[in-house]
């Protein structure tokens, strides 16, 4: 079964990355600090949150606590897609 983190792993190798799964990306490191993703990216990101998981986004929303390592982005996403369910 494909996890959310499996998902957004994968979006960011493929997008960021260009497809290097060598990289050694810990799912707690900082996309920012780690010059992975930049003010583009976030929208990107943004975009890939809305279409896959069906999370509408806020200005709010589009900070560094959601959105700066897969950890964090696999938190965000499990727990809006949880309040959506409920």
């Amino acid at each position: 079964m494909v996890t959310i983190k499996d998902k957004v792993r994968t979006f960011i190798v493929d997008n960021f990355l260009f497809g290097d799964k060598s990289y050694p990306l810990a799912d707690t490191a900082s996309l920012i600090e780690n010059d992975i993703i930049d003010s583009t990216a976030v929208l990107e990101l943004v975009a890939f949150i809305e279409d896959d998981f069906g999370i509408a986004m806020v200005d709010s929303d589009v900070v560094p606590a959601n959105l700066d390592s897969i950890e964090r982005l696999s938190s965000f996403i499990g727990a809006r897609a949880k309040a959506l369910a409920a």
